[in-house]
């Protein structure tokens, strides 16, 4: 479809915005922040700008991206590093919660509002009017982006101009080229890194569109991975990864190790429909090799050391965590107090895996657990670990219910 550049500068030019003085940006250099920056100019008419690049475990590539897009932007640009924040307080928070929405192990949803706080707060220290973030007002972003920011700055005008402007990714795309703002997106949609999932081209891939060897990052398909398993041994303390192959090493060191060697082995990939904040349903496409690990020993680990009312019980929790943090209420109330659940059933979740890494398979191949309540002495029909004829009364008690129901039933035939 052929954009006509000269009416969407024109619809950009007819709409109504406020006067901001001192902005802070949210910035990743990528195509919305990028154009923002110009927008910030041509429109809003800013007197001072300062992008906020936010680094929560992108990556040197993205990172070194940011700082020379904005120089060619001619932006100020302040580095904030979030890095281990990141891992030893959100991360460790979604592992313990076994992070799934959907099957989608909400990644931008908590660097989102991470980003977010960290923005409103400086723009707050720095004296700015306003904030200004780029998402579209057919995505997620802008809820999370907002409710952090009218949390975390109060009063500030918060501005969306890709939303508010209605653009298109492909207007988006021609004002920058009108306007020699200079652009990378490789993938119509860009995509998102931290590392412990990558969203890619989020909303913009279609229904039935084959997806291209190249996409991926760590994610290697099948037919094209190593023909050996590599096994690998991760343990866990209250919940939470804290050495491998018999070293202790930090989170923030774990999962890129884990995100190259499960990726190497066809582990990670995600292709799901999700139904958005607005209730609408994309196909949207991650890569997730090292949460994909974790979270699957995790789960195992909870079944070995966890009562099967806490087992229950913690996946309705789980459950109302990943909506909550999806739908932007990292900052809710409500959030401590599942935090504050969570947390304690983990007291007795330690334990070490061997794990075999093979086309896609996470297969473990040895458990233990000085914390487990696995009992074979006791369970095992090759044991002798209690006499079984005790068992005679609990199941006649259990069956007297059972009983009452078939006579209520029998006196209403009659």
């Amino acid at each position: 479809m052929a954009i006509n550049i000269n009416e969407v500068i024109k619809k950009i030019e007819n709409a109504q915005t406020p006067k901001v003085n001192k902005v802070a940006l949210a910035f990743s250099g990528g195509l919305d922040s990028s154009l923002c920056v110009e927008l910030l100019r041509r429109k809003y008419k800013a007197n001072e700008v300062i992008a906020f690049n936010v680094d929560v475990g992108q990556g040197d590539l993205e990172m070194t991206w940011a700082r020379e897009q904005s120089e060619k932007l001619r932006v100020r640009l302040e580095v904030i590093n979030a890095n281990e924040e990141f891992t030893e307080e959100w991360l460790t928070k979604a592992i313990r919660a076994n992070s799934d929405y959907e099957g989608y192990p909400v990644s931008t949803s908590m660097t989102r509002q991470l980003i977010a706080k960290h923005v409103a707060l400086r723009a707050v220290k720095s004296g700015c009017d306003a904030l200004m973030e780029g998402s579209s007002g057919k995505g997620n972003d802008q809820f999370r982006m907002h409710n952090v920011f009218t949390y975390f700055a109060p009063g500030l005008e918060i501005l969306v101009p890709v939303r508010d402007f209605d653009l298109t990714r492909l207007e988006e795309r021609e004002l920058c080229e009108e306007w020699g703002v200079p652009v990378k997106e490789a993938l119509t949609g860009g995509d998102d890194k931290t590392m412990w999932c990558r969203s890619i081209a989020s909303g913009a891939i279609g229904l039935n569109q084959e997806l291209p060897d190249d996409i991926w990052q760590w994610y290697v398909p099948p037919e094209k991975s190593s023909d050996k398993p590599i096994f690998i041994e991760l343990e866990f303390k209250h919940g939470v990864p804290v050495a491998i192959d018999g070293q202790e090493k930090p989170l923030a060191e774990i999962i890129p190790f884990l995100n190259e060697i499960g990726g190497k082995n066809s582990i990670g990939k995600i292709d799901m429909f999700e139904d958005g904040m607005m209730s609408l349903k994309s196909r949207e496409i991650y890569e997730a090799p090292a949460a994909k690990i974790i979270l699957t020993l995790h789960r195992d680990l909870e079944g070995f050391c966890l009562t099967k009312e806490q087992v229950h019980s913690k996946k309705e929790i789980e459950r109302q965590w990943a909506y909550m943090v999806y739908h932007g209420q990292w900052f809710h109330p409500l959030m401590a107090d599942l935090n504050a659940y969570i947390e304690s059933s983990q007291k007795w979740v330690s334990g070490k895996y061997k794990v075999k890494l093979y086309k896609g398979a996470v297969d473990i191949v040895e458990r233990h657990s000085d914390t487990s309540l696995f009992s074979p002495e006791l369970r095992s029909i090759a044991s002798a670990g209690f006499d079984q004829r005790e068992s005679r009364g609990a199941t006649h008690i259990s069956g007297l219910q059972y009983k009452v129901l078939r006579q209520r039933e029998s006196k209403a035939k009659s």
